[in-house]
């Protein structure tokens, strides 16, 4: 099932289309219900301030909650990824003061919450991605567009970016997060990281339960052959084994069963 929809009185001629105007924010759906609305929801009102837009007042979150309820839930959809863009309209007003419209569309998914499926990656060195404030949030990547092709000209899933000091930042579609004995490095959104609520969410339900120690590290790329596990977490797709980078092959059983218990959070 694929669905779409957008604001009234919707333009072709708009600065998304024109110049990449825009930010995208994930929502999630699972069993027919929307999760983590209220994160997903604040992570959308901070992308807009850092790229300043003018957020409307009718931007709350019960305006959120009521149309996807309209848009999406009653569609019969059980579970499924809700990719919203919001971009400024191309009016004769200041930029900051322009107007705001939206379009979104939702990839139907299995469920959210659970392992997907085995990723393949590998470093790509001849681009890299920068580490501000705005390399947190999901906004115009032509980084992102060209590894995309490079790893599907290599039969990869995805690859692993590193910022302008070399270290590891991120990959294309999400956060890569590395256990080691009992600890789970995670690159700082300084680092050029995705500031992500599907990962922190995860993130603090193993801290809350002392399932690993949590570490936000400054990671050079040698570090990833150490790891023992590799999860991959995008607000884009959803959740990915890593099990093999280059010649190493990595497990997924302990990550796997983290998984698991945070799903039972959720019941």
């Amino acid at each position: 099932m694929k669905l779409s929809f957008a604001s009234e009185n919707f333009q072709t001629h708009n600065r998304a289309f024109l110049y990449g105007d825009a930010v995208q924010v994930s929502f999630f759906i699972r069993n027919a219900e929307l999760i983590m609305a209220e994160e997903c929801y604040f992570y959308l009102m901070a992308s807009m301030r850092k790229m300043r837009m003018a957020i409307p007042l009718s931007y709350t979150l019960e305006f959120f909650q009521n149309l996807f309820g309209e848009k999406v839930l009653k569609q019969e959809l059980k579970n499924g990824i809700i990719h919203f863009f919001v971009y400024r309209n191309a009016d004769e007003k200041e930029l900051s003061k322009s107007g705001i419209s939206y379009y979104f569309e939702v990839d139907e998914v299995d469920d959210i919450l659970s392992v997907q499926r085995e990723y393949e990656l590998d470093l790509i060195k001849e681009i890299n991605v920068n580490a501000n404030v705005l390399s947190g949030i999901h906004v115009h990547c032509p980084e992102n567009i060209y590894a995309e092709i490079y790893a599907k000209e290599n039969d990869l899933d995805d690859i692993i970016f590193l910022n302008p000091n070399k270290r590891i930042a991120r990959s294309v579609c999400g956060n890569l997060l590395f256990l080691e004995n009992n600890t789970i490095k995670i690159p700082k959104t300084s680092e050029g990281a995705y500031i992500s609520p599907l990962m922190e969410n995860f993130v603090t339900f193993i801290h809350k339960n002392n399932l690993a120690q949590i570490q936000e590290s400054e990671m050079i790329a040698f570090e990833s052959q150490k790891a023992e596990e590799i999860l991959m977490i995008s607000d884009l797709k959803g959740i990915f084994s890593v099990t093999k980078i280059r010649n190493k092959t990595f497990g997924k059983e302990r990550f796997a069963e983290m998984v698991e218990k945070w799903k039972t959070s959720f019941l």
